[in-house]
């Protein structure tokens, strides 16, 4: 079975965004969607993001559409640290408030949909949200990027380590660009950037 089949399904990237005692955002690329009438989305978030659990408390959020003139910038924010042990939105201008009092990004984005949770289920890994859309504009007509836009053109082109030298083996996380060392890569790991799991990894060098 080859697990890289998985990498050709066409996903979207969003801004997730909620808050509860702090505004807090994470990069999630499922949103999708479900039924017209009543308008309802989904979105799927890992558990280990402290959105998934100000989304889970508040019952609330907003998804930024993400398009193809967002830079790295706005995914090494939203993406690439923890809010657990950071406030996302220190420093950061691009981004205004929609009338359910959550932050929207307002740069890298092409629209911004509020939605309030009205049922969810457990995953594992990550918890499934489906909600009604009670807000919703259009920010710009710049297309949505994809997943594969994302690898294509947004994301750096990561430099490896000078393993030869060292005799030691990569493991590159072919979502975020994350290197680990060691012979074998656990099985269980999970990226510590990105919270994808080992089978997004391969190796570069040996």
């Amino acid at each position: 079975m080859n697990p890289k089949a998985m990498h050709n399904i066409s996903y979207g990237l969003f801004v997730l965004t909620t808050n509860l005692y702090k505004d807090n955002g994470c990069i999630i690329n499922t949103a999708i969607q479900v039924t017209s009438e009543p308008n309802r989305i989904s979105i799927a978030v890992n558990k280990a993001n402290l959105t998934h659990d100000l989304v889970k408390e508040s019952g609330e959020f907003n998804i930024s559409v993400i398009s193809e003139d967002a830079d790295f910038e706005l995914f090494k924010r939203f993406g690439f640290q923890s809010g657990r042990s950071s406030s996302k939105f220190d420093g950061f201008e691009d981004y205004s408030y929609s009338a359910n009092g959550i932050a929207y990004v307002t740069k890298g984005v092409n629209s911004y949909i509020s939605a309030k949770v009205v049922s969810s289920t457990d995953l594992g890994t990550h918890t499934l949200f489906i909600a009604d859309v009670t807000d919703m504009d259009v920010i710009s007509s710049v297309p949505s990027a994809t997943y594969a836009y994302y690898h294509a053109n947004i994301k750096p082109k990561p430099q490896p380590k000078d393993a030869e030298k060292s005799g030691k083996t990569i493991w590159r996380c072919t979502v975020c660009g994350y290197e680990y060392e060691g012979e074998e890569l656990p099985p269980d790991f999970v990226c510590p950037l990105c919270k994808h799991p080992a089978s997004d990894f391969e190796k570069v060098i040996g």
